[in-house]
């Protein structure tokens, strides 16, 4: 039996499915990459689940004052920071099959490691390498999306893969309520090791690699065995960007600098909000009397308010487009910190708080679709881990800096007046950036029909 005429002739499946293993295939990618992101959430927010424990306990670690803390909380961001650009620098060449295999190992093994930290530079130096594997994952996830999904689908399905962040911060969240006082805070970072022995072997059977890749890098008949064996319809090919650059060093060149700066600043203002509140919230929250339990609910609603939000908010950006969503979801995240300023009855706090989930957490997963859609074949991968990579200078700057304002007695109110700053500038930045049809001039080289056989 041949090929479908979609694989032959290179037809793109625009919003359908071009089949049922089309859709199958497609489907098995976005749940092994939505469980992958979800332990990245779930690293992102355990440390601010059991960080109260730390802070009163030192015999855990070790004595901690805030600045320590939070500096302890931005190490596995700096290596978030490293990993995103290293993937970066190879997935655009190696692969991203490869890339995402290797992450999963990675930071699997990093998390059952912190688990036996017994001293605070033991602890600081695991979180840091923990975070080399995670941010290659969310550089990667986000390059197999865009070159997997249908077009009219892709930014709903890069919302529900990135959606896992939030998710994970649920999953920490219940962990932390349910489990802490029976497992330690140990057995929470054991729990991060589990994709090691769940979801490797189905990533090793189900995970192929991305014909656009393969296309890019002029392995055509490897492209449709693949196509041919899951279905997936033949891309076409793309209009050349900044030449026959590849990676990084197509982002270096026009006309992808100006944007790149600029993607790169969106996802800083998102990663610093995220960061900074799932990181301080919980205490935040127990200075303003609310006890263990209560003040990591906020937490919970805060991850679960990003993730209904945000499937909400990318659907609407597949109809009309994410930048504009974007800068409103960031405009939300403004309002919704002001609010939680003026002594409102729970209630109305907790809505707030769903409101901040949305335009911070929810803002950021937008950003990563949007990115990931933005961006060439030949630099897919370099622009996601540019985008995680520099973002995650905000990241570590969020803890930091709630860190120092609760350190040097500083009120809460001022720590979310300075977050809601943030959420407006990236909003500004989001409307600067320019439409992708502006980038991309139309001299593809065209991919002989072929047949193949099943």
């Amino acid at each position: 039996m041949t090929a479908p005429d979609s694989i032959k002739t290179g037809t793109p499946a625009s919003t359908t499915w071009a089949g049922d293993r089309h859709r199958r295939s497609v489907l098995w990618i976005v749940a092994l990459s939505t469980a992958a992101i979800v332990f990245d959430g779930y690293d992102l927010v355990v440390y601010g689940t059991v960080l109260p424990t730390l802070l009163a306990d030192s015999a855990q670690l070790g004595a901690l004052d805030p600045q320590t803390a939070g500096a302890l909380g931005s190490y596995a961001l700096i290596g978030v920071m490293v990993g995103a650009l290293t993937a970066g620098a190879f997935g655009d060449r190696i692969g991203r099959r490869r890339t995402m295999l290797t992450c999963i190992v990675w930071f699997s093994v990093g998390m059952g490691a912190t688990a036996l930290a017994q001293n605070v530079t033991m602890f600081g130096a695991l979180r840091f390498l923990t975070g080399i594997g995670v941010g290659g994952l969310v550089a990667t996830v986000g390059a197999m999306i865009a070159e997997f999904a249908p077009p009219g689908r892709r930014n709903l399905f890069n919302a529900i893969v990135y959606s896992g962040i939030p998710a994970g911060g649920v999953l920490a969240s219940l962990a932390a309520i349910t489990l802490q006082d029976s497992i330690g805070w140990r057995g929470l970072f054991w729990i991060g090791a589990l994709p090691l022995f769940v979801l490797l072997p189905l990533a090793l059977l189900r995970m192929p690699e991305s014909p656009r890749w393969l296309l890019a890098h002029g392995r055509v008949a490897d492209a449709q065995e693949i196509c041919a064996r899951t279905g997936i319809p033949m891309p076409d090919a793309e209009p050349v960007v900044a030449g026959d650059r590849v990676g990084f060093a197509a982002l270096a060149r026009k006309p992808l600098l100006r944007p790149t700066a600029l993607l790169g600043l969106m996802s800083f203002s998102g990663l610093l909000l995220t960061y900074g509140l799932n990181t301080w919230l919980p205490q935040i929250m127990s200075e303003a009397g609310y006890n263990a339990k209560g003040s990591l609910s906020f937490l919970l609603v805060l991850n679960g308010g990003a993730i209904i939000g945000g499937l909400i908010a990318s659907r609407v950006a597949d109809r009309t487009g994410p930048q504009r969503v974007i800068a409103v979801t960031f405009c939300l995240a403004a309002l919704s910190l002001v609010l939680l300023t003026l002594n409102f009855p729970l209630g109305v706090l907790l809505v707030a708080v769903a409101g901040a989930g949305i335009g911070a957490i929810g803002t950021q997963v937008l950003i990563y679709g949007f990115v990931s859609n933005y961006y060439p074949t030949t630099a897919r991968a370099a622009g996601v881990a540019w985008c995680a990579g520099f973002g995650r200078l905000g990241g570590i700057l969020g803890p930091l800096l709630g860190g120092i304002l609760l350190g040097a007695g500083i009120a809460s109110s001022t720590a979310f007046y300075i977050f809601a700053v943030v959420a407006l500038l990236g909003a500004l930045v989001t409307t600067a950036v320019p439409a992708v049809r502006a980038l991309r001039r139309s001299d593809p080289v065209p991919i002989e029909p072929v047949k193949v056989a099943e």
